[in-house]
């Protein structure tokens, strides 16, 4: 099972990459593989005027072409998620979250912010077709630490694990998609009665 996740902070150090590094480990403890990409993986310029060629971005998309899941990250700013995340998401194809189960995650310098999980960033994953999009984790500052042995509050690592239990179970009940060439031969082999 291959799951990629994104950190979609402009920042290098965030809460919301601490609380994705924390569900990468949850995953990788229960035997899934992460392949973990980061907003600083992709040039500027590449973001900027939107290459579509660029190297980065075709292995990003072959990723997520390739995975079973997708676990984002942002902090979010002025009742939105991060802008530059919606670039890198502006560069997949259309259909590129067809038949993949997605987890948002998010970090917001208060509770006022939860909801811009459901208005603002999900409308955006549901538009790339995301099979099944999950409720997700919102943490506020004081939930996240940089400096502790322990970075998530007893209570957000506990939502975090539920979330992880849910996306777990939702990526092994995920349908798996049929090649169109399978599908025909199957339907040209097949015996019809009436």
């Amino acid at each position: 099972m291959l799951v990629v996740s994104l950190a979609g902070s402009p920042g290098a150090r965030s809460r919301s990459s601490v609380l994705l590094g924390e569900a990468r480990q949850w995953l990788n403890a229960h035997g899934v593989e992460v392949a973990s990409w980061r907003i600083q993986d992709f040039p500027p310029e590449d973001l900027i005027q939107a290459r579509f060629e660029s190297p980065q971005v075709k292995a990003f998309v072959e990723h997520v072409h390739n995975a079973d899941g997708l676990v984002v990250s942002t902090p979010i700013y002025k009742a939105s998620f991060s802008g530059v995340l919606k670039t890198v998401l502006d560069l997949l194809p259309e259909r590129a979250l067809n038949h993949k189960v997605v987890l948002p995650l998010a970090t917001g310098g208060s509770i006022a912010h939860m909801l811009a999980v459901d208005y603002a960033l999900k409308p955006v994953l549901a538009a790339l077709k995301a099979q099944e999009i999950l409720p997700g984790v919102f943490a506020d500052d004081s939930q996240v630490s940089y400096e502790s042995e322990t970075p998530l509050s007893s209570a957000l690592a506990e939502r975090l694990d539920e979330s992880l239990e849910l996306f777990l179970a939702a990526l092994a009940r995920r349908p798996k998609p049929v090649e169109p060439h399978v599908l025909t031969a199957q339907l040209t082999q097949a015996r019809w009665s009436i």
